[in-house]
């Protein structure tokens, strides 16, 4: 579980422990970084393991990719965000996992381009392109209607609307991130997951211990965490793409 991950301890090393290794890594104590990577190669392989929804082990290519995004993490932590480290390194791996695994289905859609054609009429000029493009901007457009209406539904069961959303939006860049990633520990968390769901609210007391929050932010927030936490439990992929830029 991510929450025992983050919690206080991860293997022998504490999370502030890391922080401070981290550091030694930043100025260039290679044995600091050596530790770091080994010690947290477990926390690499669940994390990846979260994004691919299967065992990961030394052998896979997505291993490698969260150890080269652990090792980013290292040199890119700044200890003057609120994020933790290990917030941060879980973040990181997620997203260049992510990146990995869009960019390998691409490059599988493009080597069927290759194959001989079972029906040649289908690619019979410019026309059909142009047809084919507004086509399917089209049907993006009716999915993100589509998902646009069913995240209003979702919101209207923790008494949200888009009109609230709007309002208690944080106003500055940096509280916005550091809200949306509480609400991605909520939502990879299966406890905090299950306790907002059934009690429609944030486990705030057990939140605070994970991040360097206040209490008082956390609440004040609350309604944009549980918003963005709901999207990330969901299946809204267009909207999910949209908070991910956000993000990067």
């Amino acid at each position: 579980m991510l929450l025992s991950t983050l919690g206080g301890r991860f293997g022998r090393i504490e999370k502030s422990d890391a922080e401070i290794m981290v550091l030694q890594a930043q100025g260039g104590d290679e044995e600091a970084l050596h530790d770091l990577l080994f010690s947290y190669s477990p926390f690499m392989k669940k994390t990846a393991s979260q994004v691919c929804k299967r065992f990961i082990d030394d052998h896979d290519d997505e291993y490698s990719v969260a150890l080269s995004a652990f090792n980013e993490a290292v040199q890119k932590f700044d200890q003057t965000n609120n994020a933790t480290f290990l917030t941060f390194a879980h973040m990181v791996i997620r997203r260049r996992v992510i990146d990995f695994i869009r960019k390998e289905s691409r490059r599988e859609e493009f080597s069927y381009d290759f194959l001989p054609a079972a029906e040649p009429e289908v690619h019979n000029g410019i026309a059909d392109h142009a047809a084919s493009k507004a086509y399917t901007a089209e049907e993006q457009d009716q999915k993100r209607r589509e998902e646009i209406s069913l995240y209003e539904e979702m919101l209207q069961e923790f008494g949200l609307s888009f009109q609230m959303l709007v309002k208690v939006s944080p106003s500055h860049e940096d509280a916005r991130i550091t809200s949306i990633q509480i609400a991605q520990l909520v939502a990879e968390t299966d406890e905090y997951k299950d306790y907002m769901v059934n009690k429609k609210k944030l486990p705030i007391k057990e939140i605070e211990k994970l991040v360097k929050v206040s209490r008082k932010t956390i609440e004040r927030n609350r309604k944009y965490i549980i918003a963005m936490a709901l999207l990330q439990m969901s299946d809204l992929h267009f909207l999910k793409d949209y908070l991910k830029g956000r993000l990067n």
